[in-house]
């Protein structure tokens, strides 16, 4: 039977037609096949385009990105599933996923995020499994993950994490599992597992604890609720410091080993004046278990408030700034550094308050606080500034504006004892001079001299003075018992 040449022709050309409605365009390099797109080990640089819109699937893994832009999923709304692994992301633009709704798993594991925000994850609200292990995060803020709240899974094991802030996983209301291991976390808070209602399983080993007082807590908690949480092997929490502690299990420790020794801080001067448009340097050490944490703050008028142009740096742990040279300061910056090279005891913290170019808005008074979980200890630095060039008029400028100044026991001072700065408050106004009583050694010792002498030259004068006033009220008398002895005598 002789098959007419037209039938073929028809069929090739059907089968075109339905390719082409059927399997959209698909990235170069890539698989597309089904709702699944895989582009795994191509050595892309960035995110393909012309990704079809109905996918639900994208495999990237094992490629060379640098980051995740803002538009790159912005037509992928039916995303279920999206691997990024082993990748070099570093940056994730906000919102980079304010249009994956649907989506329930998000893999950026093995990557170079070293910065974990909200507003990474904005839109993810019914992600289930969040993967974020063997970046480079160093702290989780407050806030992190916010807005996932069904998320069920969050790992973060093999990364650099050594601070978790109390309200970090607040939201995460799903969340049964939560991997912490291996990370850098010396210590942690209760607050931190509160909002976990519907945590079951809880990875904390491998991590340098220091078990001291701040780990309380956890030790009573691995007794009673953390047994069904915690594996046997969790439960074994090595302690890394204090050194008589090292290498025990946090369960093997009695509680009243946990101690800590609150801070103690040596401030030296106390008061302080320098001339307009010099730069200061005031070091405050704290020394206490475990090692304080030192910030400096700007007081005035009877309140914590922000430095002038609100430069004041806060501290991290050990008070001063990772690293060596200090950068050039602006003008009238306040900023807090560790002295380049310098090295402090295990158990002491050291912040560097450090003023360019004063001006007349630094004068007032400084707090220096240090804390640890032993508690919080305070000391005030009062700043004079002194605009005159001579010794002699500056000495009597400072004097005479000692009458203007609020000494620290007035009923003022106690409100200075607050833990951050208001939010709000303007730098005070003082009057030139508004300096605060000076330390009588801050003085030169010409300057010390000339104050001396000048005092005992006016006692001395005031002395002479009385004398002839006493002896001017004497002659009268005098003169009166001479005539009534005349007169007795004539009689």
């Amino acid at each position: 039977m002789a098959v007419s040449p037209v039938l073929p022709l028809s069929l090739l050309l059907l089968s075109l037609h339905t390719r082409s409605t059927a399997s959209p365009s698909c990235p170069v390099s890539c698989r597309c096949y089904s709702l699944t797109v895989e582009c795994g080990s191509t050595g892309l640089r960035d995110i393909p385009k012309h990704v079809p819109p109905s996918t639900q699937t994208v495999f990237l893994q094992d490629n060379v990105i640098g980051q995740i832009r803002r538009h790159d999923f912005t037509l992928l709304r039916h995303l279920h599933y999206l691997y990024l692994q082993n990748n070099s992301i570093s940056a994730v633009e906000p919102g980079s996923f304010q249009n994956q709704g649907q989506l329930l798993e998000l893999a950026l594991n093995g990557n170079r995020v070293h910065l974990v925000t909200a507003d990474m994850f904005q839109g993810l609200e019914h992600l289930r499994i969040l993967y974020l292990a063997g970046n480079d995060i160093t702290r989780l803020l407050d806030y992190t993950f916010r807005g996932l709240q069904r998320l069920q899974e969050l790992h973060l094991q093999h990364n650099s994490i050594e601070m978790l802030a109390d309200q970090a996983l607040v939201g995460l209301t799903s969340l049964a599992l939560l991997d912490l291991s291996r990370n850098n976390l010396h210590t942690i808070g209760p607050a931190s597992l509160r909002p976990l209602v519907s945590l079951q399983v809880l990875r904390i080993t491998d991590n340098p604890w220091r078990c001291d007082c701040a780990l309380h807590w956890l030790r009573s908690w691995i007794d009673e609720e953390g047994q069904r949480l915690l594996s046997s092997a969790e439960r074994r929490l090595v302690c890394t410091e204090p050194p008589r502690l090292s290498h025990l299990s946090l369960v093997e420790v009695p509680l009243n080993s946990l101690v800590c020794i609150p801070p103690l801080v040596q401030l030296e001067p106390r008061r302080l004046a320098v001339r307009l448009g010099e730069s200061l340097r005031v070091s405050c050490h704290a020394s206490g278990y475990p090692r304080p944490q030192v910030t400096w703050r700007k007081a005035s008028q009877g309140k914590v408030v922000l430095s002038p142009r609100g430069l004041v740096q806060e501290l991290g742990a050990g008070g001063g700034a990772v690293g060596g040279a200090e950068e050039p300061s602006e003008e009238g910056r306040v900023s807090l550094q560790k002295a380049a090279g310098e090295r402090f005891d295990p158990d002491t913290g050291s912040g560097m308050l450090f003023l360019s170019n004063v001006t007349v808005a630094h004068a007032g008074f400084y707090e220096c606080e240090a804390w640890n979980a032993g508690g919080v200890a305070r000391v005030t630095f009062q700043l004079a500034i002194n605009s005159s060039t001579s010794s002699s008029s500056s000495s009597s400028s400072i004097w005479a504006s000692w009458s203007q100044v609020s000494s620290p026991y007035s009923p003022a001072w106690p409100r200075l004892r607050s833990h951050g700065p208001a939010v709000g408050s303007e730098v005070s106004r003082e009057p030139l001079y508004a300096l605060g009583s000076m330390a009588f050694s801050a003085l030169g010792a010409a300057t010390q001299t000339a104050i001396a002498v000048g005092i005992s030259l006016l006692a001395l004068t005031a002395l002479l003075l009385l004398a002839m006033i006493y002896s001017r009220q004497q002659q009268p008398d005098k003169d009166a018992d001479g005539a009534e002895k005349v007169c007795v005598s004539l009689d």
